[in-house]
């Protein structure tokens, strides 16, 4: 048995199928909020688990994001993933203004006009599974290729640029302390190139989402190069990392679980929300991701919280909090909707949901409606995922039909 005001150090490497990290499962249970040790950092940092909890913590201003910079705060990679001048390090109202100012370019009707050139990115790909045979890698054919087609395509950014593009973001990633420098690299790269092409951008705009951005405005207001370049960065990484992680996990999910496909198959027109309950459900990273540094002494679900400690919330914990969701860890395909945590909360949640979720919605339709006898090629046993990365997903996905 654990103190409760012990700390405890956690590693947070669990990659074994989609299943729930046991260590997550085990600080739910406590009777409040854990210190926690990470693999990387100089500080231990407080573990928020609850959805109520989580829900304050990102709502609260006396909780900062960019009370981190400058610090080596708690992670799970050796190279911190965010930039210092990065959105997700801002806290209001200077990041208010320009998540308002950038979300002019996701708006649900923005996104509506992107859609047909989502689906027919994603029937590309589809074509030339289908021409190779069965067996065939979704992965490699669609869920590698579609979220990194879409939002590159999307900023209008050169076919060329995709692959190192690509291959730097994953660097960025990758968990282990050798990759330090190549990820310190990596990121100098991408936010050199992404300013250069922001600016460009700025003085010959075109259609495409940076061009939207630059020109989104709010009576004087608008984002200077700065910032423009900083949400075009944002963009290009997690429009890459979360919905290519998300395809394959739901393919997975389908695939391994009939009553689930058969529950797509007989109502199609329920696709939103059946994506949206294994959104909440699927653990689509491991351990947690940028922590937020306490202002001034806070009380919070028992713990003495003081100014100057560091603290991460669980958007994953949250999403099973069974006071909020009756049989969390169960995938009830009709279960009243409700809210998730999946793309963030308060200040922080994705701007892009609405791409999101149309890149979700066409891989998964397009898939199941061209091919309704998909099935996979291998035993669930046989499929490897990564370990690598602070990801979950499985590296392969050898199918039929």
């Amino acid at each position: 048995m654990t103190a409760d005001n012990e700390t405890l150090s956690c590693p947070f490497d669990f990659s074994e199928d989609l299943d729930f990290d046991p260590t997550f499962a085990s600080l739910m249970r406590r009777s409040s909020p854990a210190r926690i040790r990470l693999p990387y950092g100089d500080a231990d940092a407080w573990l928020i688990t609850g959805f109520d909890a989580v829900k304050q913590v990102t709502t609260d201003q006396r909780f900062s994001r960019a009370g981190i910079i400058g610090r080596d705060y708690p992670r799970m990679t050796p190279e911190p993933i965010v930039s210092p001048e990065s959105i997700n390090v801002m806290d209001p109202p200077q990041s208010s203004r320009v998540r308002h100012l950038a979300s002019q370019a996701f708006t649900q009707q923005q996104v509506d006009r992107m859609r047909p050139r989502i689906v027919q990115l994603a029937d590309r790909l589809l074509d030339d599974m289908e021409e190779q045979g069965p067996p065939a890698d979704v992965v490699e054919h669609l869920s590698d290729k579609l979220p990194r087609h879409a939002v590159l395509d999307l900023l209008g950014i050169d076919r060329g640029e995709w692959t190192w593009i690509q291959d730097s973001v994953h660097q960025l990633l990758v968990i282990g302390a050798e990759n330090k420098e190549g990820a310190t690299k990596a990121k100098s790269d991408l936010v050199g190139y992404f300013a250069e092409l922001a600016g460009q951008r700025r003085t010959s705009p075109g259609p495409d989402l940076i061009s939207a951005m630059a020109a989104a405005q709010e009576g004087d207001e608008h984002l200077d190069d700065r910032e423009l370049a900083v949400m075009t960065l944002t963009l290009a990484l997690s429009g890459q990392d979360t919905a290519t992680c998300q395809i394959s996990n739901i393919v997975y999910l389908l695939l391994t679980r009939p009553v689930l496909l058969q529950h797509l198959r007989s109502r199609p027109e329920a696709l939103t929300d059946a994506l949206h309950e294994m959104l909440r459900c699927i653990p689509f990273r491991k351990g947690v991701g940028i922590p937020r540094v306490a202002l001034e002494d806070v009380e919070l679900d028992g713990a003495h919280i003081r100014a100057g400690d560091f603290v991460h919330v669980s958007y994953l914990t949250a999403n099973r909090d069974p006071e909020r969701y009756p049989d969390p860890h169960v995938i009830d395909l009709d279960r009243q909707s409700a809210p998730h945590m999946t793309f963030g909360w308060g200040g922080h949640r994705c701007i892009a949901v609405p791409l999101a979720m149309a890149e979700l919605e066409v891989a998964i339709g397009r898939l199941l409606e061209r091919f309704p006898r998909i099935r996979l090629a291998v035993g669930p046993q046989e499929v490897r995922w990564d370990t690598k990365t602070i990801r979950r997903f499985p590296l392969e996905l050898p199918v039929a039909w």
